[in-house]
């Protein structure tokens, strides 16, 4: 009887899956000067798909199945390096519906996509953007091509009022959008920099059938573990070895106010703070302040320890944060991963806990401004 009814539960679950699953269609014409092939690629929600059309006397064709709207990559040749090259590929997003594409001369900055909806609503807003990325063009080439990652820090540090504008004008388009899938795309991007109260006013503008949908569920959780690393919640209690192979337990600083401080040797405002969280370290240390450094370091142990004897911060703890790259590859939760577990998704983040344990307050990466980390060690620690 229980296999008869695992087997029954297993073709209910296949069906639901093939329900989900709709089909589309593209019908695509190209004029004067045409490739041999075009290429789209694109995730069907359960596996990323590289597709082909060949094409004959200016005409092509795609079809497939997919259980939602999904960016895609329209191109007429594979690269493992994508570019970002409006001549090379277009981005689109692709739904489950009827859609065309023309492109003319064979140029695929030309690249017109009707029938979705949410390609047109994308058009839109990337027009509005368009003025910040001209102005930033030359710095986002230069960080496109930068290998040294101390160098590219700096860049897109330089790039903050850019990637700040872009910011400004997503959010305005969830506002206003509530119902649009773009709107929920946009929020997976805009979460990691988002206070705990602007993320639950978003999400929750949201409606019921994007909120859950798969990518809602997944932007819910980030939004829970924003909330478990907010004032109010009680802290991850993470064991780690340390930088000097020592094991670390942060529940043997209760009796402490401890500042998990969330950084890389490769964060330039990271490592421009350092001179003042080592005054700040002299001053209250020995009133019972702890800092614990956790670092994004995990593929490059070397850097992670010249940036702490450069900067002369080997005064206080430091871990890894506990990254691992397989499995974050593979799409796998990892429970190791420190910073998960306190909703941290830019860099620098502070998060300063009680003695208790409790946490009670949040500087950077949804949080207070860092300078507000003065006051607050002021009052507590008189």
């Amino acid at each position: 009887m229980k296999k008869i009814i695992s087997v029954l539960s297993l073709s209910l679950v296949i069906a639901q899956l093939a329900a989900a699953q709709q089909k589309f269609s593209i019908s695509g014409t190209v004029s004067g000067n045409a490739p041999a092939k075009y290429y789209l690629q694109y995730n069907n929600g359960q596996k990323y798909i590289t597709d082909s059309s060949i094409v004959t006397n200016g005409r092509f064709s795609f079809a497939g199945v997919m259980p939602q709207p999904t960016p895609g990559i329209f191109s007429a040749r594979l690269s493992q390096n994508m570019s970002g090259d409006k001549s090379e590929q277009a981005y689109l997003f692709l739904e489950p519906t009827a859609m065309t594409i023309t492109v003319q001369n064979g140029d695929l900055a030309t690249t017109v996509l009707k029938g979705s909806v949410s390609n047109e609503d994308n058009v839109k807003l990337e027009l509005e953007k368009e003025a910040a990325t001209a102005q930033y063009k030359p710095l986002l080439e230069a960080l496109r091509n930068e290998k040294d990652h101390d160098k590219a820090g700096a860049i897109r540090e330089q790039l903050a009022p850019y990637f700040e504008t872009n910011s400004q004008l997503s959010r305005k388009f969830i506002r206003e959008h509530h119902n649009a899938f773009l709107s929920l795309y946009l929020m997976r991007f805009e979460v990691g920099s988002m206070s705990l109260d602007s993320a639950k006013y978003y999400f929750n503008s949201l409606s019921k059938t994007l909120q859950r949908s798969k990518d809602g569920q997944k932007i819910a959780k980030e939004i829970k573990q924003l909330e478990e690393g907010s004032p109010g919640s009680m802290a991850f209690n993470f064991s780690k070895k340390d930088i000097n192979g020592q094991p670390l337990n942060l529940a043997d600083f209760r009796g402490k106010y401890v500042l998990l401080d969330f950084w890389a040797s490769w964060c330039v405002p990271c490592r421009a703070g350092n001179p003042h969280l080592l005054e700040l370290y002299k001053q209250y240390k020995d009133k019972g302040f702890e800092i614990i450094s956790i670092s994004d370091d995990d593929r490059n142990h070397d850097a992670w320890r010249k940036a702490v004897e450069k900067d002369g911060i080997g005064v206080w703890k430091h871990v890894l944060r506990g990254l691992d790259w397989d499995k974050r590859n593979k799409n796998l939760p990892n429970p190791e991963d420190t910073s998960d577990h306190f909703g941290i998704h830019s860099l620098p983040t502070q998060i300063l806990v009680d003695p208790k344990g409790m946490i009670i307050a949040r500087y950077g990466g949804g949080g207070e401004e860092h300078e507000a980390l003065d006051k607050k060690l002021k009052d507590v620690l008189k």
